[in-house]
């Protein structure tokens, strides 16, 4: 969990003396790799794998004692946050639907392999995202890396506002249809948390781009079932805002 290399930059640069009640600390890629240096592993040096903590187990340990979480601000630049940085994924209590795809031959390609995109795009394929959302125009318009363009958002314990700008995002897929963005985060394995920055920076990123209403999917396939969470943000500016608008979870028959 990289708790060595992040005891060094919190010793190195007093982190642990910071008031966070008063602000998050910034801190520069740049920083990173001079308080690692005498690291010899790449995966102890690596801004990238040691800022990429999209769990709440995935936190080296001083971020768990001291109830932090990171968040990217711009490229090369973050901010250690104290507060609540995840989200529990929901117990989806309801019985298992049957559903019936809406192809009429079975797609052979779709059983090649156990990625996250191809059962989200077999999902798709089905018309079973459609029929979750109850919208038939969707069509997939969006997928992989961009940038976001300059937005500020609250988070955490901290009052003031947070400006992020020009940070990458990456959905899973995007559909558009006729009134709505729908942005999907998929996984291949059972979630308990997940970052809330996976699908507030996209969520944030695509409201600015277009006026149609951002719709946030989290999608995930457990063996033969497939299950669906639709997230809203009660305060589009406020990361901790989030909450479950709705969940379901089918069986696809073909």
């Amino acid at each position: 969990m990289n708790h060595k290399p992040w005891q060094s930059i919190f010793d190195t640069y007093k982190i642990h003396e910071h008031d966070f009640s008063q602000s998050p600390f910034v801190i520069t890629a740049t920083q990173i790799k001079r308080a690692t240096a005498h690291f010899t592993t790449t995966t102890e040096r690596e801004v990238r794998v040691l800022c990429k903590q999209d769990t709440r187990e995935s936190r080296p340990q001083v971020f768990v004692d001291n109830d932090l979480f990171i968040l990217p601000i711009k490229n090369g630049i973050y901010t250690i946050l104290q507060g609540e940085g995840y989200i529990d994924m929901p117990e989806t209590v309801t019985e298992v639907k049957c559903y019936e795809s809406k192809l009429d031959f079975e797609l052979e390609t779709s059983r090649i392999g156990n990625s996250e995109m191809q059962h989200l795009d077999f999902a798709y394929a089905s018309s079973l995202i459609r029929s979750f959302l109850q919208d038939e125009s969707l069509v997939l318009t969006i997928r992989g890396r961009k940038y976001t363009p300059k937005f500020e958002f609250l988070a955490g314990k901290h009052n003031q506002l947070i400006s992020a700008q020009s940070v990458q995002t990456e959905v899973d897929a995007g559909y558009e249809g006729r009134n709505q963005i729908v942005l999907i985060e998929a996984k291949n394995t059972s979630t308990k948390n997940t970052i809330i920055r996976q699908l507030y920076y996209p969520f944030r990123q695509w409201q600015i781009h277009t006026k149609k209403k951002v719709n946030i999917l989290f999608f995930e396939k457990r063996k033969n079932i497939y299950l669906l969470w639709e997230f809203g943000f009660a305060e589009p500016n406020n990361y901790n805002s989030i909450e479950l608008l709705k969940s379901a979870k089918f069986e696809i028959k073909t």
